[in-house]
């Protein structure tokens, strides 16, 4: 091409499909100015010769397969450092390896956009990048990269745009990072930062941000009131999952154009400003997991725009203001995990079961039937008769509190043997004993008698069946029956019986009732009653060619619902490993243990192998291992670990989940009979990340991109297959993170549940990305 298009200036070929390597013959058309060949499938080593192109003004070769993850795959740069006209080089979303190089400080002083994000690159960030005097997009998130940011950054004042998030550096930020009066767009989450007093030490002279983010980092001390009063401009505040302290000042309210607010998982404390209410473009409200206090404010519900509010895991008293009901854009509300009281309302958000959680609040009433809390008491003339009923209390309550004493006693000393006989529960909190408790018979009619047609899975400990509750509201339920006879089945029903005694998460089957009984034949029967799931599991529509029933062989799931789903699975592993009173371990996560709703929301069950973990920690190593030593999960999907007799732990999950992960994507089995040897399906993913990758992932996602009939829009744009290809990719780098061998290589289910927010986000468009490199 090069040869016979001498006089080429410019050769814009991205977003197709073109593969092979690098056409190395275009280095003869001396006089390109722009080269762009993103978004394809190109590969290999780019040539070392390219400085030959002198005249090059942009150079974009983002979201391809070149390089080898390998040191020396960016040595062409010293090359390209004669094209004296660079104004813009992307490198990012490849597989460039080994360290950035020195001499990218070399490259043109004309130089406006550098993207290096998406890569394998690791080491240290080098010194130099303060010669870019002219850098105003500086990208190099999603790597390896390690140690501090380097002090000449201080030099880069023209800088408006600065991503590093999702690499291991750490240290400080340097207090001159802000001499870049342009900066609107900061990016450092995911990283090991830390200092205290970022917002006054470093951030107060960054006038103009409107984006900041820096989660997931070590920072600590307390949201400055006046940095709030001073950047009216700000439209993203994400400061979660730090360590910062002290009070939310009241001067959040200046933040007039706030459009998403996340201070979560701090030791935040006081009330909850009323001024939040006059950041009135405010979508998105995370302040859960810190120590808030007071009554929620129900000026809140001036907040028109808003989408999500999560208040959950703090200290917050008083009613649920009835205005929340107002808001006709709130689609997630999580007060779980407080002290509030009073009657949950019944209108707007509160109508849905599955976009609310009210979980932990033992003093709330009414509501939806889907919430299960109590009735909430009728008070009739509350104003009439005050003094007569102080009177008539003064006078009763002493009598009655000696009745019910004695009745206590009574209770306690003769019925003793009669609470034994409800086996497996006697020792349980009142949230299981409290359930509806069926007797066999009911569950006999329930199930046409167990009926073949009504089977609908089967376990190692027993059968489910589909069932209708005629006596209570002709509700639909699955009835999970176990087999006794088998060794550990008794075993297994104490185990979910302990792990859901005190759970409720809307991403967890709930349990409806149980049965503990005697059947036709005299024997002992024990059985669980669960919500039913319309849409089966997770397996049926993963693997749909397997089965023979017609309704589900055509099943599919497309790149979003996955994603959604895998959302669901990792948050609600979340919650039993962190927002429990003990770990708990599930310890057999796979696509069969997962079912779907109508919705196809995703929910877990099975808690047969559950373990919980109280939270001490001196234990020793040999007391954790000999512990749990029987446990074994299901083949390819049990942490390795476990072989070895090692204790149940929340790495197994994990573990599990990235399995799950994969699977989903590549839509094979871990036991597919293609993994023979050493090669199992981590390895297979790892082998053809970024280089292979349309090879090994399940064709009905790559092909919805370009089904017209099937594509997802948001706003107008369109998502197309170079959208697509990263969520995938970043799929699969999540995956095998999750399945490392080694326990401590593996990430925490938190940051999964960021991570898979983030890539969601950038699939719809919500964030911005670095991709697109025009000027």
């Amino acid at each position: 091409m090069g040869l016979t298009l001498p006089n080429l200036k410019l050769l814009a070929a991205a977003e197709n499909n073109f593969s092979g390597n690098f056409p190395t013959s275009i280095t003869n058309a001396s006089g390109l100015e722009i080269l762009d060949l993103s978004q394809n499938k190109v590969a290999g080593q780019v040539p070392a010769n390219l400085g030959d192109l002198t005249n090059l003004q942009l150079l974009n070769l983002a979201v391809n397969f070149f390089g080898n993850n390998s040191t020396g795959d960016l040595d062409f740069i010293a090359s390209v450092t004669n094209c004296s006209n660079l104004r813009i080089l992307s490198l990012s979303y490849n597989n460039f390896g080994g360290n950035i190089p020195r001499v990218v400080a070399n490259l043109s002083n004309q130089l406006t956009a550098l993207y290096l994000g998406g890569n394998q690159l690791s080491g240290t960030i080098p010194e130099g990048f303060g010669h870019l005097v002219k850098l105003y997009i500086l990208a190099l998130e999603e790597n390896s990269l390690s140690g501090l940011i380097p002090r000449d950054f201080g030099k880069l004042q023209n800088l408006q745009l600065l991503s590093l998030h999702y690499n291991e550096l750490s240290g400080q930020i340097i207090s001159t990072l802000c001499n870049a009066t342009a900066l609107y767009y900061l990016e450092l989450s995911f990283n090991q930062f830390e200092g205290d007093n970022i917002f006054d030490n470093v951030l107060m002279n960054c006038q103009n941000l409107q984006y900041l983010n820096i989660s997931q980092n070590n920072f600590t001390g307390i949201i400055s009131p006046h940095f709030l009063q001073t950047h009216s401009s700000l439209m993203y505040i994400k400061i979660g999952e730090n360590s910062f302290s002290g009070s939310l000042p009241p001067e959040v309210g200046k933040l007039i154009h706030l459009v998403d607010f996340n201070v979560s998982h701090n030791q935040l404390v006081g009330d909850i400003p009323i001024s939040l209410a006059d950041c009135s473009d405010l979508a998105n409200l995370f302040m859960q997991a810190n120590f808030f206090q007071g009554t929620i404010p129900p000026n809140l519900a001036s907040l028109k725009s808003i989408q999500q509010l999560d208040l959950s895991s703090n200290n917050l008293t008083g009613p649920i203001p009835r205005e929340l009901e107002k808001l006709q854009f709130l689609s997630y509300l999580n007060l779980s995990y407080n002290d509030i009281e009073g009657e949950i309302p019944n209108t707007g958000v509160f109508r849905n079961a599955s976009q609310i959680s009210l979980t932990g609040n033992n003093k709330l009433c009414g509501g939806i039937p889907e919430l299960e809390f109590p009735p909430c008491p009728v008070i009739k003339g509350k104003n009439r008769g005050k003094l007569k009923v102080i009177i008539l209390l003064s006078i009763v309550l002493p009598a009655t509190l000696l009745v019910l004493g004695a009745l206590l006693l009574y209770f306690l000393v003769y019925h003793k043997g009669e609470r034994r006989m409800v086996a497996g529960f006697s020792s349980m909190p009142p949230r299981i004993d409290e359930l509806l408790r069926l007797s066999y018979h009911e569950l006999v009619h329930a199930t046409s008698g167990f009926s073949p047609e009504n089977l609908i899975g089967s376990g190692n400990f027993g059968a489910v069946y589909k069932g209708r509750l005629e006596k209570h509201g002709n509700k639909l339920v699955a009835v999970k029956v176990l087999d006794l006879q088998k060794n550990g089945a008794s075993k297994s029903f104490k185990a979910e019986c302990k792990a859901l005694r005190n759970i409720r998460h809307r991403n967890l089957v709930s349990i409806v009732s149980y049965c503990s009984s005697i059947d036709s034949k005299g024997d002992e029967c024990k059985a669980l009653i669960y919500e039913f799931m319309e849409n089966g599991n997770l397996d049926l529509w993963l693997h749909p060619s397997e089965t023979t029933d017609q309704a589900t062989s055509s099943r599919s799931l497309n790149l979003l619902q996955k994603l959604n789903i895998a959302i669901d699975v990792a948050s609600a592993l979340q919650y039993l490993h962190d927002h429990c009173e003990a770990e708990i371990v599930h310890c057999d996560l796979k696509p069969s243990n997962i079912l779907l709703d109508n919705d196809l929301v995703a929910h877990v069950g099975d808690f047969g192998l559950a373990r919980l973990l109280p939270k001490p920690v001196n234990t020793s190593s040999e007391q954790r291992t000999s512990s749990t030593i029987a446990i074994k999960g299901s083949i390819g999907y049990a942490a390795p670990e476990y072989g070895m007799g090692h204790a149940a732990s929340t790495q197994g999950d994990v573990y599990s989940y990235g399995i799950l992960l994969l699977e989903m994507i590549t839509g094979r089995r871990p036991t597919d009979d293609i993994f023979v040897g050493d090669l199992d399906l981590h390895n297979y993913v790892n082998g053809a990340l970024h280089e292979r990758v349309p090879e090994i992932v399940d064709p009905l996602l790559l092909s919805e991109g370009r089904d017209e009939n099937n594509r997802i829009t948001h706003g107008e744009k369109t998502i197309n297959g170079g959208r697509e290809i990263d969520c995938i990719i970043s799929l699969l780098k999540i995956g095998l993170k999750c399945s490392a061998r080694l326990p401590n290589d593996r990430m925490h289910m938190n940051e999964v549940v960021r991570r898979l927010h983030l890539i969601k986000d950038v699939f719809l468009g919500v964030r911005v990305h670095q991709e697109n490199v025009e000027a």
